[in-house]
């Protein structure tokens, strides 16, 4: 029994350290060699055409490669495949890194997963998918994060509005879907939003519905005030709210046969009080706002696998995007939620802060020029203004030489 314990041992503690599933992850280290496990759909001929970059600023030239979008108003399609599996009893965690380093206005930065079955070089806007998350801006009414599953043929968004961010810099995007039925997304490694699949997505019909057969009782008064039956207006409160101007005076030079009848104008009458209400008392008969009661809804089923799909094998970007310049990076699908964090400090987070300061001096840079340019014009000006001084003292002296001559050519003539 105790070599059996001695053997039983060991394996249980190398499960426990089993090493993470790691179903995809895409870093772009390889240089060109992206265009070999990367596919552009066919289903259009126009697709934008993606290329690999670290863009204009970054923090380390080579780790900061990505795929960048590189065609104005343009929609994109490129998908990649992995081993298909089914995220059945697993946790599931997608992680990817987003640059809008154009500043965009109007385009997304999500992806899609599909099942193992779809044709990547037909795949399109309709095509089928598992789930879609990530950013989403057009304009500031939208800048919210997608987190979409398809649920029994339906595109199901979550009830809950998540802010994306939306300025230059690279973030971090990870969505962590559990199997029991829980979820977080979190950006840049910090959670954002966590809750309940079936309390934030309409899977399912509602738990409860209100009962068809009950009724609010016809005596039933939700009135909390009623009018004082007691209450009697006075009899000298109805006054009107305008009246002849009492210091109005007919202009000596008014015609009547011109003008017509005389009618002084009015005015707000101090008498008036507005019209007339009895004062409010509490209502002997209130008994509340009548609350329909609810009832099991025999549509409801409750369903354990909410979280599951049987098949993922294609990761796809989808896109449209009015300004190009988006950069796609560090993708990672695992079952493992230590591990994506661990990958995106080691990624993401080893090069944000670097990447910032680029940035920065760039600015930086930029601004100085400005300046430079700016001074440079207002130096030119007072110039170009003695240079036209200049013209007109010419021109005035070209003038007076001109009249001279002719007053030396008028008495020769005269002499004639």
């Amino acid at each position: 029994m105790a070599r059996v314990a001695f053997l039983i041992l060991p394996l249980l503690a190398a499960l426990c350290i089993a090493d993470p599933a790691v179903y995809l992850k895409e870093e772009f280290a390889d240089g060109d060699g992206w265009s070999q496990r990367w596919v552009e759909s066919k289903h259009k001929s126009d697709y934008g055409k993606f290329k690999l970059s670290a863009g204009k600023f970054y923090g380390d030239a080579e780790k900061d490669k990505g795929l960048q979008t590189s065609q104005d108003a343009r929609f994109y399609a490129l998908s990649t495949r992995f081993d298909s599996f089914s995220n059945k009893d697993k946790t599931l965690v997608i992680q990817f890194s987003v640059k809008h380093e154009q500043n965009i206005d109007c385009g997304g930065g999500y992806v899609k997963l599909f099942p193992a079955e779809l044709e990547q070089s037909e795949m399109h806007g309709e095509s089928e998918y598992n789930i879609m998350f990530g950013p989403d801006i057009c304009g500031p009414p939208t800048k919210k994060v997608h987190v979409i599953f398809q649920y029994k043929k339906k595109n199901l968004q979550i009830n809950k509005d998540i802010r994306c961010r939306d300025d230059s810099f690279t973030h971090l995007y990870t969505l962590i879907v559990r199997p029991d039925n829980t979820y977080e997304v979190k950006i840049d490694n910090s959670k954002v939003e966590s809750g309940s699949l079936e309390e934030d997505w309409d899977f399912l019909p509602a738990k409860k519905i209100k009962d068809p057969e009950a009724k609010k009782p016809d005596d039933w008064d939700e009135r909390p005030k009623i009018d004082d039956p007691e209450d009697k207006k006075p009899e000298d409160w109805d006054k009107a709210e305008h009246i002849p101007d009492p210091d109005a005076v007919k202009p000596e030079d008014w015609d009547e046969e011109m003008d017509g009848e005389w009618e002084p104008p009015v005015i707000q009458n101090p008498d008036y009080k507005g019209e007339w209400k009895p004062r409010q008392i509490d209502n002997p008969d209130y008994k509340g706002k009548w609350i329909h009661p609810e009832i099991d809804n025999p549509e409801y089923t409750p369903d354990s696998t909410l979280y599951q799909y049987d098949s993922f094998g294609v990761l796809g970007l989808d896109l449209w995007q009015v300004k190009s310049g988006t950069i796609f990076d560090n993708f990672l699908m695992t079952d493992d939620e230590k591990y994506a964090e661990e990958y995106g400090n080691e990624t993401w987070g080893v090069t944000k802060e670097a990447e910032k300061k680029m940035k920065e001096q760039q600015d930086e840079e930029d601004r100085k020029k400005q300046e430079e340019e700016e001074k440079k014009r207002k130096d030119e000006e007072p110039q170009e203004e003695e240079e036209d001084d200049d013209d007109e003292e010419e021109e005035k002296e070209e003038e007076k030489e001109e009249e001279e001559e002719d007053e030396e050519e008028t008495p020769l003539k005269d002499e004639l």
